[in-house]
């Protein structure tokens, strides 16, 4: 067993806004958290709208996969956080949820996603600060 919390980004084709999410919590927790993130209907590669706006940044998602959202990780997550798959997440008595409306980056270019991607990072910092409050 571990002391590090993990987070669980859930959207539905765990390509855009999930995969960033991640992405800027393993760049800002480092090893201070575990990172999952899965879809309940996974694309099959990741937007490559939001691979180039995060590499914009200095984060490279190249390496991530779409991932389908399984039970076991859900049920093991400490935080879920979904971005509008809906009824299609499971819902865990004692879990902490996070449902955050976000835009769908799915079909825009990299403009719009820049926006889509600053607004994550702010919402990952501030649910970082509050993992550290808590730890």
């Amino acid at each position: 067993m571990t002391d590090k919390p993990s987070v669980l980004f859930v959207c539905v084709h765990n390509a855009g806004r999930s995969q960033m999410a991640a992405g800027w919590l393993r760049h800002l927790g480092g090893d201070a958290v575990e990172v999952r993130s899965a879809g309940s209907a996974p694309a099959a590669t990741v937007n490559p709208a939001a691979v180039e706006a995060m590499r914009e940044v200095g984060i490279d998602i190249t390496d991530q996969t779409p991932k389908l959202l399984e039970y076991a990780t859900a049920e093991s997550s400490d935080v879920i956080v979904t971005m509008g798959c809906g009824d299609a997440c499971p819902v865990f008595p004692g879990k902490r949820y996070e449902d955050w409306k976000l835009d769908d980056p799915a079909g825009k270019g990299v403009e719009a996603v820049r926006p889509i991607r600053d607004e994550i990072r702010t919402r990952v910092e501030a649910l970082l600060t509050d993992l550290r409050r808590a730890g």
